[in-house]
């Protein structure tokens, strides 16, 4: 139950809250003094302190509600704190909601506002509480992640790429084949990196190829290898990737550039082990884990007959989707400030930038961006200017989050007269979260406390 803690020394003044609140659904806490609080702030857990500014007998000051805050906030910062004001104490208690109170009320109270203020701050509370939960259990994944795992230095905070990670290194030990999605940019190589060296051939060779980056006839020659004047040029016999990769990982980049006839000899390879080089008949053996990755959709390949069907199932026994730098907006900051490896430092503008771009062409994107600006930045420090993105982001990503069917202005503030203030009934008859109308409201200049 949600527990709030009224201090006061007037009993009246604690018999009226505790009465008003417990009818509400909330658990009242009372203490008669500073020190009791205080007292009583060690021994339970409290969501929510309303405080009086004055404890002494002809004392209007406000001094002992100043010291108290204090206190109060030096002990338990995250707590919020409302204070009971006489008039006389105004001035000092809009200083204190300016240093971290979370809001005033003037003696004799409205009974509707001060339920509406209690309960839109105890939702603010549990949404904070819920927020530092996430954190830190994400924190500790994080951690146990990186002790449990050779993760190669690789850079995250968001919980998007924490999952993609901790489903490569749970399949890295199998021999199943792995396919690794996502878009162009993204860092499909440095995941396929992650499983080979988590994986049971981490001793052995790391063997990429881009197959989008070979003409088709090609293709197979790099793959299987070629004898000596098997096409025009091949003056001489060559090994092809899988054997260079055999006891180790073949990382297949842009596997859906693959021709067909190579998909083919693929699939025998996968299935069997066994292989020819090109203008050969011997067959050769090789032992490899094959990782393959794209940026297209096989699965639309398939039925467009471009993609066999038995090869993409072949291929995708474990998928691993990496989002792209849009979707991880926790890793934009620490990816700039690893790029820039303390050359320079961002300005507030520069960030801002940074996280309102939308990134289409992805980590790479982002570290071009920052390399430049590291040159061009005067004083080694980045402002938005030297990042030189599109000015057209920034319309892009509001435009890109802007839903048409958003409430207006004068929607949120009907829907919060309706619900007497209380943020989770006017969230609700709107139908949107709490956190999304919070956002509203401020968008719209409303008094959020």
């Amino acid at each position: 139950m949600r527990t709030v803690l009224i201090i006061d020394d007037h009993a009246g003044v604690g018999e009226a809250l505790s009465l008003l609140l417990s009818l509400h659904d909330i658990d009242p806490l009372y203490a008669a003094s500073p020190a009791e609080g205080l007292a009583l702030l060690a021994q339970r857990r409290v969501d929510l302190v309303i405080q009086d500014m004055n404890f002494s007998a002809d004392t209007t000051s406000g001094e002992e509600g100043r010291a108290l805050f204090q206190q109060l906030r030096e002990r338990h910062p995250d707590l919020p704190i409302i204070l009971l004001t006489a008039w006389t104490q105004l001035e000092q208690a809009v200083a204190l909601v300016k240093a971290g109170a979370a809001d005033y009320l003037a003696k004799p109270w409205d009974d509707t506002k001060l339920l509406a203020t209690v309960e839109n701050l105890l939702e603010l509370a549990e949404n904070g509480r819920a927020l530092r939960e996430t954190r830190n259990e994400q924190r500790q994944r994080r951690n146990e992640l990186r002790l449990r795992y050779r993760l190669d230095g690789l850079v995250f905070e968001s919980a998007a790429l924490l999952r993609c990670l901790e489903l490569a290194c749970q399949v890295a030990r199998s021999a199943a084949p792995v396919l690794v999605t996502g878009p162009n940019g993204s860092g499909k190589e440095r995941v396929a990196a992650i499983v080979h060296a988590n994986s049971a051939v981490a001793d052995g060779p790391f063997v990429a190829i881009n197959c989008g980056a070979l003409p088709g006839e090609l293709i197979e020659a790099e793959l299987f290898g070629a004898e000596s004047g098997a096409f025009t040029g091949a003056a001489r016999a060559r090994e092809g990737r899988f054997e260079t990769a055999d006891g180790g990982t073949l990382f297949l980049d842009e596997i859906g550039n693959l021709p067909l006839a190579g998909q083919v000899k693929l699939l025998r390879v996968l299935e069997t082990g066994r292989f020819e080089r090109l203008g050969s008949s011997r067959s050769r053996q090789t032992t490899v884990r094959v990782i393959s990755a794209t940026n297209s959709d096989l699965r639309a390949m398939v039925r467009a007959g471009t993609f066999r069907e038995d090869l993409y199932y072949r291929l995708n026994v474990i998928e691993v989707a990496l989002p792209g730098l849009a979707e991880r907006v926790a890793d934009i900051l620490p990816l700039a400030e690893h790029f820039l490896a303390g050359r320079a430092t961002l300005g507030d503008g520069a960030r801002e930038a940074l996280l309102a771009h939308p990134w289409p062409g992805n980590v790479r994107e982002l570290k071009n961006a920052i390399e430049r600006a590291a040159l061009l930045a005067p004083d080694r420090v980045i402002g938005e200017q030297d990042l030189a993105l599109p000015a057209a982001s920034l319309l892009t990503s509001a435009l890109a989050s802007r839903n048409l069917d958003e409430p207006s202005r004068e929607a949120v503030v009907a829907a919060l007269e309706s619900a007497s203030g209380v943020i989770s009934r006017a969230a609700q008859s709107l139908g949107l979260s709490r956190q999304a109308l919070y956002r509203r409201m401020e968008r719209y200049g409303l008094d959020v406390g």
